[in-house]
């Protein structure tokens, strides 16, 4: 059974990895409209409407498509000076807690995403200047939230399953 979970958390990372490289993109491109918009705001004295709607846009998906991939690293930001003091079986705990609070967490938001993909989509509502369909916003970001939750219920089954060190807990 570990064996087939490893296996699913491997395939989960390569997606991972794809959305962050997405999401890199994603800010490459703000960048560069950016610079545009600020050179043509300034530069030109014609400010350019469509670049901060599509900036502001833009930042949902960017937002949580970096999310999966920072628990891949372990770069979430942790303050482990009290539990660096507990035996290893308390630690486990605590990393289990830990990731039952981020699946709760991303699930709930990754309910919000999703749902609020479907009704833009429904309602065919478009972006104000841009008139881009605002579900192809928001479908990045519930992606991105999907995949997070998944692959956190992963790692807690894997946790879950391991052993606790001996002699502890």
């Amino acid at each position: 059974m570990s064996d087939g979970i490893d296996r699913l958390i491997r395939g989960v990372e390569r997606g991972v990895v794809w959305l962050a490289g997405l999401g890199a993109v994603i800010v490459l491109v703000q960048m560069v409209w950016i610079t545009y918009g600020v050179f043509v705001r300034y530069g030109l004295g014609k400010p350019d409407r469509m670049v901060t709607e599509a900036t502001a846009l833009l930042l949902f998906p960017v937002a949580f498509a970096g999310l999966a991939f920072a628990l891949r690293e372990d770069a979430f930001p942790k303050v482990t000076m009290m539990t660096d003091q507990l035996r290893p079986g308390a630690r486990r705990f605590f990393d289990i807690l830990n990731h039952l609070l981020m699946l709760g967490v991303g699930g709930f938001f990754a309910y919000a995403g999703v749902s609020a993909t479907i009704r833009s989509f429904n309602s065919g509502v478009a972006s104000e200047i841009l008139h881009w369909p605002r579900y192809m916003f928001w479908a990045p970001g519930a992606v991105a939230l999907v995949l997070f939750t998944l692959y956190t219920a992963l790692r807690l089954i894997r946790l879950i399953m391991r052993p606790a060190p001996s002699g502890d807990l």
